[in-house]
């Protein structure tokens, strides 16, 4: 079967899933989890050979971390299925009721945006994550996911559809694109007619060649460079806490620190204390010239650095003489993912908040917030750093789109 008939078939079958109620849905998504489980066996034994596979081609670090599964993370999986089943059903809602002067009654309401094609790399998470989150907005959804994790991907894709089968669904509500040639990808990337949506999650060469070659919308995240500002006013202890959580805790992750930008005269007294805790740490600190003076062992930072995804316990650092060169810096080297700011001085805070257009702004809280399950959407399915319906951490509701119901009594516009 070619790319065109599976996505008509999965077209087919989102429309019998648009139509559950929330009961079945949240049913189904229970029962997806515990399907999980069962097979969770085979399921890290498929994972096992993508592994093996992946250092034999010499895959390290962000990479790897992203592709493997154990039994704690395969738990985690079919949690986030759980968390998804108890979420509040975005489809029906009303979001606006207005009753016009000629007695017509007018709604904008909430339904599914219908097939929307997920391509991600070495995520096997993301094809349960992405299952259950299309699946519960009313989506039918085409996963397709790299070489790399096809065999990681293919045992949760059939757990999962199992789950579907037996609930009496078309199972082709969740397609798992099987053939990974390019030529396929850019073949589904161009079904403007089938596919609603497309979300590509993975590195920037993955997203820009989806963004680039898709006549479908496309959510676009190219990259997180994120920054923490200590500003002058800042308390030294709690801009330390959020330094060392945001590039430590997860470095692999999109909403890690990558720049640290430090106001000069609060420099002196912070930037010794950061280098020996993030030196315990193991983090590669990479200063201007006057951050290296400050940073023991530090190397020098190059251009680039400062608009580099490190994805690793690296840390670009500059000095600023003030909040606007701060801002100004973020607007250059910045990709609208997370920004932060530590201070005690609420007129900055603001200023922050409102001279950056980032999809998300946070003031003396860390950069690891900046996710769908952190922020009350439950399981994320993305991070659009793209003005189209959605900006910043996707959910459920991003899932759906508003459009309008009108009930009259008999009334026409021009007729008398």
């Amino acid at each position: 079967m070619d790319i065109k008939q599976q996505a008509l078939q999965c077209r087919d079958a989102a429309q019998q899933i648009a139509q559950l109620s929330t009961e079945a849905k949240n049913a189904l998504l229970r029962a997806m989890a515990a399907s999980l489980e069962a097979d969770a066996g085979a399921i890290l034994e498929a994972n096992a050979k993508d592994m093996a596979a992946a250092e034999g081609n010499g895959t390290t670090g962000a990479m790897l971390d992203r592709l493997r599964l154990d039994p704690s993370r395969l738990a985690g999986i079919a949690d986030a299925l759980r968390e998804v089943a108890a979420l509040p059903d975005p489809v029906g809602l009303v979001t606006r009721r207005d009753t016009r002067p000629n007695g017509i009654d007018i709604q904008r309401v909430r339904v599914p945006l219908g097939v929307i094609a997920m391509i991600y790399e070495a995520r096997p998470n993301v094809t349960a994550d992405a299952a259950a989150l299309c699946l519960k907005a009313g989506n039918g959804v085409i996963l397709r996911g790299g070489s790399e994790a096809i065999h990681s991907n293919t045992a949760i894709a059939a757990s999962l559809k199992r789950a579907l089968r037996e609930a009496g669904l078309p199972d082709a509500a969740l397609t798992l694109v099987e053939d990974l040639r390019r030529e396929t990808m850019l073949e589904l990337l161009q079904l403007i007619d089938i596919v609603d949506l497309a979300i590509p999650r993975g590195g920037e060469g993955l997203i820009r060649f989806v963004a680039e070659h898709a006549r479908v919308p496309v959510i676009k995240h190219y990259k997180g460079v994120c920054h923490l500002f200590v500003d002058a006013s800042a308390d030294p202890d709690l801009a330390l806490r959020l330094l060392v959580d945001g590039k430590v805790s997860r470095p692999s992750a999109c909403n890690s620190l990558e720049t640290l930008l430090v106001h000069a005269d609060i420099a002196a007294q912070f930037l010794p204390r950061a280098a020996q805790v993030l030196s315990a740490h193991k983090v590669e600190l990479r200063g201007d010239p006057r951050s290296a003076a400050l940073l023991s062992g530090a190397r020098p930072v190059e251009e680039d650095d400062y608009a580099a995804e490190f994805l690793d316990l690296i840390l670009a650092v500059r000095v600023v003489d003030s909040l606007d060169e701060a801002i100004a810096h973020i607007r250059r080297y910045g990709s609208d993912h997370t920004e932060v700011i530590a201070t005690r001085d609420g007129a900055n805070a603001e200023q922050f908040v409102q001279s950056l257009r980032s999809a998300v702004v946070m003031v003396n809280a860390s950069s690891r917030f900046s996710d769908g399950g952190e922020l009350g959407l439950g399981a994320e399915i993305g991070i659009s750093t793209t003005r189209l319906h959605a900006y910043g951490p996707m959910g459920l509701e991003a899932l759906t789109v508003e459009r309008f119901v009108v009930r009259g009594t008999g009334q026409t516009r021009n007729l008398p």
